[in-house]
């Protein structure tokens, strides 16, 4: 396994994250022997969310890490702040209950990467990143960060933070796989994948800011399951974000070449992928 930094967490956080959305206690057993498994082959880092299966997932994780003994080794990725039917919720009243009822289910004091798993330009940054520096102040986040923010946004909270010495957010969580989004699989999801993101790109590599990219094998494009000879087909076994947000003639033009690289180099489909 290969590990990574990001400033603020002092643990080693690995290059591959244990998504963890399938996780409810209602099947306990089987979710505690794959997070075992992913924790046996160097996974140090588990991704969740505020909004995930009505907090059964922070649920799950807090169990398995107490009956485990590892939350001193694990970094967990927690989310909060996503909108609901009703209305944006990026603000600092909804980021502060969001975290305090993740703190709970997780069983824990703090979470070690903490972002906002959507955004609201049509929210000044600085009573953001306020709120975020109160909760690092106070040691429920060890870092923070954005899912599906722009870069300019980013760029404009970090230059807030920096021009009054403030934490400034210290990763980004967009869309990326070796498949061009064409369609949102959910509202407001924000994707650096395809030509037509390369400026996306080159500010992450400008500035050297962490990615803990969503959907790497785009939603099951590239799991292994999908051919283009056999796409109808499978369709059904895989929710219809897939089909809506990949099925196109340049994106199975990339599975073809991810088949024959993985045949060539006798790797799997989802290696070539990640």
């Amino acid at each position: 396994m290969q590990y990574g930094n990001v400033k603020g967490i002092k643990k080693k956080i690995s290059r591959i994250v244990q998504g963890s959305i399938m996780l409810n206690r209602s099947n306990k057993e089987e979710g505690f022997a794959l997070l075992d498994a992913a924790w046996q082959a160097g996974i140090t880092t588990y991704d969740s969310a505020h909004g995930y299966g009505g907090g059964e997932v922070d649920r799950m994780l807090g169990l398995w890490m107490e009956g485990r003994g590892n939350r001193d080794e694990i970094v967990i990725i927690g989310k909060g702040a996503h909108l609901n039917q009703d209305r944006n919720r990026v603000t600092p009243y909804d980021i502060a209950s969001d975290m305090a009822d993740s703190l709970v289910r997780l069983r824990s004091d703090y979470i070690d990467l903490y972002l906002l798993h959507r955004d609201d330009p049509a929210v000044p940054v600085g009573p953001i990143v306020e709120a975020l520096n109160e909760h690092h102040a106070a040691g429920r986040i060890h870092a923070f960060g954005g899912s599906n923010w722009t870069p300019e946004r980013l760029a404009e909270a970090n230059e807030y933070a920096d021009k009054r010495g403030l934490v400034p957010f210290a990763a980004s969580s967009p869309n990326f796989s070796l498949a061009d989004q064409i369609a949102e699989p959910w509202k407001d999801c924000l994707s650096i994948a395809g030509p037509g993101q390369a400026a996306a790109r080159e500010w992450y590599a400008e500035h050297d800011m962490p990615l803990f990219t969503w959907s790497s094998v785009a939603r099951g494009f590239f799991s292994g399951k999908v051919t283009r000879a056999n796409a109808e087909q499978v369709r059904d076994q895989f929710d219809g974000t897939m089909s809506k947000s990949y099925y196109c003639e340049d994106n199975f033009k990339r599975l073809d070449r991810a088949w024959a690289l993985a045949e060539e180099k006798g790797l799997s489909v989802p290696q070539i992928a990640l």
